[in-house]
């Protein structure tokens, strides 16, 4: 395979990605592995032709005291080809699993150090999407997790709505690393890729020993791709029909009332797929919940009870059910109430407050404030987590409630509205 035939297929992958209206300029995130210097030379030989900005990112998760080196070995080659590079730092706290909190706290970071660049490129290669595909399907994971990784993919973060592009994923590990090595481009081997305390090495290396095909692996996650389009349509289908967006006096409570018989008279797969879209529109969450505590929420809610999941509170009430935020999720959270400040994810200052007046939930001190003989149709549990604004304990403004002016705090879902989301989730 030689370097002009990779170079094409690049072109052509960043045509399909990009095109036809080019941006002025676009982020690589670069760790210093072959994968990720053999896509920084292709960008650069692909950029130059299309008269195209390239910023380069690495993020230096202090895991390793070489890697600081290896930062300065790609800010390096950086700046011998005339790109802007930075470098950004992350330290583990210790909680959690270390590789979902270093891969989060990458997209995090890059999503905060983007700007204006709305795409970004990731090295993640052919040999990646098998492990991927393996890792999950021992997991247990349905059609969505099966379709391994997009090569586009929208993220919605603090920083807005960017697109994570990976124009190497029909591409095989060892090419990339043939192109880096025949060109002499400086590249290290991380050793973290050897150590079998990890899921994805565990993969790599069963997928070598049982010789499992790569290709094959790549191939179901691009047929199970294709099905989880067709199992989105039919799900934002009965979803338009039978999930409503709550409103009191024409202003969105943020809650969603699903029509209990229509949910239960549809299979299992829609059910499951607007619920989970349910919980992540109404808590801001990046991830649905995990198959198996959603399979008992959804159990529950056909059976007529209820419970909490994902920051969520879910309720029945007469034909309904209501998805409505998790008070207690949000017991700490609050802003100071400036003109555009986001609270929740969902939810935005509207008007100029006075100084020491800040957005939080309703609260049951709030809710005890409201004007006297106001009737609602929503239940005070699902109430108590509406956005107002306080100073001190002294209710402001809360506009589902009537309080003060109605554009007091503005509802503005990042994602648009629910059947937009659950299409593109």
């Amino acid at each position: 395979m030689t370097s002009d035939t990779l170079e094409a297929r690049f072109a052509a992958r960043m045509g399909a990605l990009l095109g036809p209206d080019f941006p002025p300029a676009i982020g690589l995130a670069v760790s210093g592995g072959g994968d990720s210097m053999a896509m920084l030379a292709l960008a650069h030989g692909w950029a130059r032709v299309m008269g195209i900005g390239l910023h380069v990112v690495t993020v230096d998760h202090g895991l390793r005291a070489a890697a600081a080196d290896e930062a300065a070995m790609v800010a390096a080659e950086c700046a011998a080809l005339g790109h802007p590079h930075t470098t950004l730092r992350w330290q583990w706290d210790g909680q959690g699993n270390l590789q979902d909190a270093a891969r989060q706290a990458r997209r995090d970071l890059i999503g905060a150090w983007r700007g204006d660049l709305a795409h970004v490129l990731f090295a993640h290669t052919g040999d990646d999407q098998a492990e991927t595909v393996l890792m999950r399907l021992l997991r247990g994971s349905g059609v969505e997790g099966l379709a391994g990784m997009a090569g586009a993919r929208a993220v919605h973060d603090a920083s807005g709505t960017w697109w994570l592009l990976r124009p190497l994923l029909a591409e095989r590990r060892a090419d990339l690393r043939h192109y880096a090595v025949t060109l002499k481009l400086p590249f290290v081997d991380d050793p973290s890729n050897d150590d079998p305390r990890f899921d994805r090495v565990r993969a790599r290396q069963a997928i070598a020993a049982l010789g499992l095909s790569v290709d094959g692996l790549a191939q179901t996650a691009d047929r199970m791709a294709r099905a989880a389009v067709a199992c989105r349509a039919r799900a934002a289908e009965v979803a338009r029909r039978i999930v409503t967006e709550d409103l009191v006096n024409d202003l969105h409570t943020g809650d969603l009332l699903i029509d209990r018989d229509g949910l239960a008279g549809v299979e299992r797969d829609t059910q499951m797929r607007i619920l989970a879209a349910g919980l992540q529109w109404v808590a801001s969450a990046p991830y649905r919940p995990r198959a198996h505590a959603l399979e008992g929420l959804l159990d529950r809610l056909l059976a007529g009870g209820g419970g909490t999941l994902h920051g969520v509170d879910a309720t029945i009430h007469a034909a309904a059910i209501r998805l409505s935020r998790e008070g207690a999720a949000l017991r700490d959270e609050q802003v100071p109430a400036r003109p555009g400040a986001l609270w929740d994810g969902r939810w935005v200052v509207g008007v100029a407050a006075p100084p020491g007046v800040t957005l939080r939930a309703l609260g049951p001190e709030g809710w005890a404030q409201r004007p006297e003989n106001k009737a609602l149709s929503a239940p005070a549990r699902a109430a108590h987590a509406w956005p107002a604004l306080f100073r001190n304990d002294i209710l402001v403004a809360c506009p589902l409630l009537g309080v003060g002016p109605a554009l007091a705090i503005i509802f503005r879902p990042g994602s648009g509205h629910f059947a937009q989301f659950l299409e593109s989730h």
